[in-house]
């Protein structure tokens, strides 16, 4: 039986079963091998992976997957961490991100998903009035530029309504137009519309208009004299009464703030002529003159003391009881008396003085007393004080 076996088919059988247990050993190897290694959860940069590995540390993970981790990126747990089975690895890259806080700017790493995360990591509060560009719930991108403008107070005087408000910086125009203020045409504003504004600041906008007026003014007339020597002098007459005209004139009123600062004449308008007062004045001189039958005929005599006056003796008003005007008589021959003893408007001789007229009267002069009327003082005083004969003629 075993010559029936050939030589050669043996030898075959032998090599089978050796390589048949040197592939059964590999595969043993190969299953203890995988069996030995860990399952580990990777969320690198939000994308989620789970793989099975022999590294040992966090940081052999990530170089497996070429990822080279910055000291401002986010990973947990730490690179120095040891592998252990079912671990979760989280790895999220730092951006470099530009912040611009009122034309200050400086660039900081961040691992924030969003604008908000990133205020708060800064621990930069905004405020309602405050502006940022882009919006806070704008997702972060690398080297993306953040600007921040911290709103200020400041006044806000319209016409006379004034109030405090806030604003960021930018020109006195576009705030008007944030506060939704409405500039007519004639308007002021202080600072300029061009002109920035800044903390503290106070924005004026003067209301101005012009507007028309008309005022109705009354216009006096004139006096016009003329001398009539049919009537004594001081002695006047109307010979036309005067009456005031009307006049209206238009005014271009400018307004601030209701407040009249310009007044500007732009015509008149005549709405009644006036008309002039024409008054006659007396040029006749008033003459004493006693008649010679009455000075023949003599009349009542009486002795009185006498003083003497000029027109503008101390509270003389110039003009006698009877209304002779002795500054425009200054040759008249008048005397004051005490109408009980020497009725007014009598002719008379006095003694020393001449022939007068009884015309005058004074608080002073009561009884058997007379004052003459002399037109210049020192004759006033010569006379002085002295008794003297009157004799009544008419």
């Amino acid at each position: 039986m075993k010559n029936l076996i050939p030589k050669s088919f043996g030898k075959k059988r032998v090599a089978f079963g050796a390589g048949a247990a040197i592939a059964g050993i590999a595969v043993l190897g190969l299953l203890y091998y995988q069996g030995t290694k860990q399952t580990v959860s990777l969320s690198l940069d939000g994308e989620k992976k789970v793989v099975r590995t022999h590294a040992e540390t966090i940081r052999d993970i990530l170089k497996d997957f070429e990822i080279d981790v910055k000291a401002q990126d986010y990973l947990s747990p730490s690179g120095k961490s040891k592998v252990g089975d079912h671990t979760n690895v989280v790895w999220e890259p730092a951006m470099h991100i530009g912040i611009t806080v009122d034309g200050k700017k400086k660039m900081v790493w961040t691992t924030a998903e969003t604008v908000s995360g990133l205020l708060k990591e800064q621990n930069l509060e905004l405020k309602e009035k405050d502006r940022i560009s882009p919006a806070p719930d704008t997702r972060l991108q690398e080297k993306m530029d953040i600007a921040i403008e911290k709103a200020f107070p400041l006044t806000l005087a319209v016409g006379k309504n004034e109030k405090q408000v806030w604003s960021t910086s930018t020109t006195v125009a576009d705030f008007l137009r944030q506060q939704g203020v409405t500039l007519n045409h004639l308007d002021r504003v202080e600072p300029k519309l061009g002109e920035k504004v800044q903390a503290k600041n106070r924005v004026n906008v003067i209301r101005v208009e012009k507007v028309t007026d008309v005022v109705e003014e009354p216009v006096n007339y004139a006096v016009i004299t003329k001398k009539d020597n049919s009537l004594l002098k001081g002695k006047e007459k109307v010979i036309t009464p005067g009456s005031k005209g009307l006049l209206a004139k238009h005014y271009e009123i400018t307004k601030e703030n209701g407040k009249v600062v310009a007044k500007k004449l732009l015509s008149k308008q005549v709405i009644t002529e006036k008309r002039d007062r024409v008054t006659a004045i007396g040029t006749r001189q008033y003459i004493v003159q006693a008649s010679r039958k009455a000075q023949e005929s003599g009349g009542r005599e009486v002795y009185v003391s006498s003083t003497a006056y000029t027109a503008s003796c101390n509270g003389c008003s110039g003009r006698t009881a009877t209304g002779i005007n002795l500054k425009e008589n200054p040759g008249a021959r008048v005397i004051a008396v005490d109408p009980s003893v020497i009725p007014l408007g009598s002719k008379v001789f006095v003694e020393g003085y001449g022939y007068a007229i009884a015309a005058d009267k004074g608080s002073a002069i009561k009884g058997n007393r007379i004052d003459v009327f002399f037109s210049s003082q020192s004759d006033a005083y010569r006379w002085g004080v002295k008794r003297v004969k009157v004799r009544i003629i008419q």
